[in-house]
């Protein structure tokens, strides 16, 4: 029987003694299910329009650069800093190449407008069935585009964060300072946050609220979500959009 757990010291050692090509290579090869892993989970917020090849193009990049950086010695798994490098890659590759059609923020602009027009007239927050009517769209239409706006816009928040010219600037998600104490006015703001979200994800039906618990929390895919709850991997999709479009306008109502 094969150990695997031997194959893969002897890539490292061979790596370590000679870095040529043709180690990097196997390495790589051996470590792309990283990549497969991080480009499905963030594909999926993303719009038709971008390509999956791209993406793990951008994937790749940054599983090399791990390689490239990675500190054996260390007491660290490459598994986990090779995680932050390859969806840093992609995230930063998304930013930089704007993903999001002009057409798209269009639309979003037009779905924003609607809304607030809506809740003005109904003293609550609409519906994406009400916004949609009014803009004779599909709900399933409007849902889309919030949820393409609403990572957009996750996208700007983490460039911003990093956009602070600090020694631990290095790409998002791929390095984190060791101070993890937050200033009083940060955690109170967090902490804040976090009980407006967990009291949105209560409003939300059952089936939501598994839904996000077993893509978040337990990081199954849609497919898989769809095996344990005996729905098809694109009503998944669809009760997954619901769920964000009804969380985006509580805590839009919120602030």
């Amino acid at each position: 029987m094969i150990n695997q757990a031997s194959i893969k010291n002897d890539l490292w050692e061979n790596w370590i003694n000679q870095r040529d090509n043709d180690n990097a290579n196997k390495l790589i090869e051996n470590y792309t299910y990283l990549v497969n892993y991080h480009v499905q989970r963030i594909g999926i917020h993303l719009p038709k329009n971008v390509s999956k090849d791209d993406i793990k193009s951008l994937g790749l990049f940054g599983l090399y650069d791990a390689l490239l950086k990675f500190d054996y010695s260390r007491d660290l798994k490459f598994e986990t800093y090779a995680s932050f490098r390859i969806r840093g890659a992609i995230i930063d590759g998304l930013r930089k190449e704007d993903w999001l059609p002009r057409s798209s923020r269009d639309k979003a602009k037009k779905v924003e407008r609607e809304s607030h027009r809506l809740e003005q007239q109904l003293h609550r927050s609409p519906t994406s069935e009400e916004i949609a009517k009014e803009l004779q769209w599909s709900s399933s239409e409007v849902e889309e585009v919030i949820k393409d706006n609403l990572f957009a816009n996750l996208l700007s928040i983490e460039e911003n964060s990093n956009d602070n010219g600090d020694e631990f600037k290095d790409g998002i998600g791929y390095s984190i300072p060791d101070d993890k104490t937050p200033l009083p006015e940060q955690f109170l703001k967090t902490k804040e946050d976090h009980l407006e979200l967990e009291q949105a994800i209560r409003n939300l039906n059952e089936n939501e609220q598994i839904i996000l618990s077993l893509f978040y929390h337990e990081e199954l895919t849609f497919t898989e979500i769809g095996k344990v709850l005996e729905l098809t991997t694109s009503r998944i999709s669809q009760i997954h959009k619901q769920a964000i479009f009804k969380l985006k306008s509580s805590l839009t109502q919120v602030h």
